[in-house]
């Protein structure tokens, strides 16, 4: 549904410019039922450590249980119910064991012309969350909201605005109080390809800093992918994805300080297998 969340605002460009973009190696193994129950092992190797999850799925008309297990001993339940008590609502409620304070009970509403995220801790001094996205297809504007109770404090409020067309997505945020401007688009040039190219443009008011970053990808063939991209510090980075199986991709990527080619190349190789 249009506009969708504030989430969802400049998604396109993010997931252009950062997605899948990894220097470390991970492995994840996914297998599935037909009475809709998925089982998901995954690891990851940063430098000389592994860490480890365990993520158990259970899906059942409208509910959907998730219960992820880590190598830190961490355990998060999330309860999913769609359509909850009308067409459009969903409930989510998060638990995470030992920190029992970090849990939250979440609503979100999709309307044809709005799209509202809201989200209470479950404490006794709980965070309050709300965020929504208000408009059009081609036209929306969001806010979002956080107010710490114990401190009586909004520790967020960000805004933004999205322009979207056929082909050309424009969005502008207004971040971390006011403090960080980023303007953002993603052109799709070649749609039977796959070509597409964005830009991102984050300046921050008190430092007086800004970042732009140049992104593009296009598909070789239907199951192979390229993305490229490049910022002014002078980081390039490039992957390849082939998907070799339906759902299961081989990921290779790299980022190389262009101004240090010989101290700072970083390779990093994914690999996902679902059946």
């Amino acid at each position: 549904m249009a506009p969708g969340l504030y989430t969802d605002i400049g998604k396109k460009t993010r997931d252009l410019l950062y997605k899948d973009y990894n220097t470390h190696q991970k492995f994840c193994l996914t297998t599935s039922s037909p009475n809709g129950v998925a089982i998901t092992a995954a690891g990851t190797r940063k430098n000389e450590s592994i860490f480890g999850e365990l993520h158990t799925q259970i899906k059942n008309k409208k509910l959907t249980v998730d219960v992820k297990a880590n190598s830190e001993s961490d355990l998060l339940t999330t309860i999913t119910v769609d359509e909850f008590g009308t067409p459009g609502l969903k409930s989510i409620i998060n638990l995470v064991v030992p920190d029992q304070r970090s849990g939250k009970l979440e609503f979100q509403y999709l309307h044809e012309y709005a799209g509202v995220n809201a989200s209470v801790g479950l404490n006794s001094n709980p965070m309050v969350n709300l965020s929504g996205a208000f408009g059009s297809k081609a036209l929306s504007v969001g806010v979002d909201v956080s107010f710490d109770t114990a401190t009586s404090d909004f520790t967020k409020y960000n805004a933004a605005l999205s322009l979207t067309s056929p082909d050309l997505i424009a969005s502008l945020h207004l971040n971390n109080h006011g403090d960080t401007l980023v303007a953002s688009y993603y052109h799709l040039v070649k749609n039977h390809s796959g070509t597409a190219v964005g830009a991102e443009l984050s300046h921050s008011m008190s430092r007086n800093e800004s970042t732009l970053i140049f992104g593009s990808q296009h598909s070789l063939d239907p199951h192979t992918t390229i993305k490229t991209r490049f910022n002014n510090y002078g980081m390039a980075s490039a992957l390849v994805q082939h998907e070799w199986r339906p759902k299961s991709f081989v990921t290779i990527s790299g980022d190389v300080d262009t101004k240090a080619i010989e101290k700072s190349t970083k390779v990093g190789l994914s690999l996902v297998l679902k059946h």
